[in-house]
């Protein structure tokens, strides 16, 4: 579509029932997606205690799924990059749909290392199911970003309300066949990440990348510098030069936001990771586990559009700080919920999980500030590989230092890890300030 065609009413018109059909789908993927996603995570640390026998080993299926959504989201941007955002997007929930029927077959073999093998593989999907959240802010100008972002966000919902408990239903049911119960869960997560992957290489047309907002939409000045799509293989590259990597993470605002984003992710996997572990060795059976677990990703996706629309509002930092605060109250209420769990456990998890969503979605929005559209693509996948190694650092170090020390001592090295980065983006928020909306060319 040219710009002239964009710019009449017709085109408009035509631009924006295209872009609302990308991101109705895009939520559909993502729904489906995190709804298998996350009914695999909420069993995953107890699959992994009964197939290694030791929970000091819990820790580490969470690790491998970090691990692999670290991978992917490197590996997909690339995808998207060079050939646009569907093809990387089908990509990852098809690798992630190979990972779910491993991680079955290995719960069945009672095989740890190729549980391991597909747990890896499904943190590819997870990739995809993050990386949507940049395809639909692509297609808004900036002060719409944080609430369309979060929009694709508030689609896990939908797989933390679901997940867990069609884990539960579908176990029980293949319990009364003679199957392993918690076969039943990755199952459930084989067909719904299979589906996404349907859906989004069948529904997600034209491309996002086609659908890209640019700014002569919005009447921009001549000579401000052109917010291209990310364009597929076959399509000339932008006609401005994209700054590298290296570069793109010397720029404030994105240092800010991976710091945010990573601070944010390390705090609340320490936690959440050994949440299941901590309540079975307590006597609670799966069903109250997927209870704790759905409040918790209930927290971390219900109120995104809120926390959307206080970042278009009050701008990303003050909601980042908030968010890493609550976090940290949260992890003191955990340390201090009594050992049988109750309502101070559950709303102690929801609140993590909510302190959790603020940072993502103001942290996702500033790391778009002042990038252009190449340049998002570039920078998008790296700063959430880095935030998905830190994450992994995080899974692996809960189980030890749950063994050691306790629930309690985790909680509170997660306080210590959730207010430090906070001091820090106070004292240096100033640097974001006034950050042009477009990088200049060159």
């Amino acid at each position: 579509m040219t710009s002239a065609a964009v710019t009449t009413p017709a085109g408009m018109s035509h631009l924006s029932a295209e872009r609302s059909r990308a991101l109705r789908t895009l939520f559909a993927g993502v729904g489906l997606g995190s709804t298998g996603y996350i009914a695999a995570s909420t069993v995953s640390a107890i699959v992994a205690t009964e197939l290694a026998g030791t929970s000091t080993l819990a820790g580490v299926p969470a690790a491998t799924v970090v691990l692999g959504s670290a991978f992917g989201s490197a590996w997909l941007s690339t995808v998207m990059a060079r050939r646009g955002r569907r093809p990387g997007l089908v990509t990852g929930y098809a690798v992630g749909t190979v990972g779910a029927l491993i991680a079955l077959s290995a719960v069945l073999a009672h095989s740890f290392l190729l549980f391991l093998a597909g747990t890896a593989l499904l943190g590819i999907a997870n990739s995809a199911n993050q990386l949507s959240r940049y395809a639909a802010a692509d297609m808004v100008p900036g002060e719409r970003r944080a609430s369309t972002l979060s929009t694709v966000v508030w689609a896990g919902t939908i797989g933390g309300v679901l997940g867990p408990n069609l884990g539960t239903l579908a176990g029980g049911f293949l319990a009364g066949f003679g199957l392993p119960e918690l076969a039943g869960v990755y199952i459930v997560t084989l067909v719904l990440v299979a589906a996404a992957a349907a859906a989004t290489w069948a529904l997600l047309r034209p491309d996002p990348s086609e659908l890209a907002w640019r700014p002569e939409e919005a009447g921009a000045p001549v000579g401000a510098a052109p917010v291209e799509p990310v364009a597929p293989a076959a399509s000339p590259a932008p006609s401005y030069p994209v700054a590298s990597v290296q570069s793109l993470l010397r720029r404030p605002s994105v240092r800010l936001a991976v710091l945010a984003l990573v601070a944010g992710q390390v705090v609340m996997t320490l936690i959440m990771t050994m949440t299941a572990v901590h309540m079975t060795e307590h006597g609670h059976d799966i069903a109250a586990v997927g209870l704790v677990i759905s409040g918790h990703v209930f927290g971390m996706f219900a109120l995104s559009p809120l926390s959307g629309r206080l970042t278009d509002r009050l701008g990303p930092m003050p909601v980042i700080v908030a968010g890493l605060c609550l976090s940290a109250g949260a992890a003191v209420m955990g340390a201090a919920a009594p050992p049988d769990g109750g309502p101070q456990l559950f709303l102690a998890l929801f609140l993590l999980g909510y302190g959790w969503n603020l940072g993502f979605v103001a942290g996702s929005s500033l790391l778009s500030s002042g990038l252009a559209s190449a340049e998002r693509t570039r920078i998008q996948g790296v700063a959430d590989a880095l935030i998905w190694c830190s994450a992994a650092a995080a899974s692996l170090g809960s189980g030890v230092v749950q063994s050691v020390a306790g629930f309690a001592a985790l909680c509170l090295l997660g306080v210590a890890l959730a207010v430090g980065p906070a001091v820090v983006l106070v004292a240096r928020r100033r640097q974001v300030a006034g950050t042009p909306e477009v990088s200049p060319a060159g």
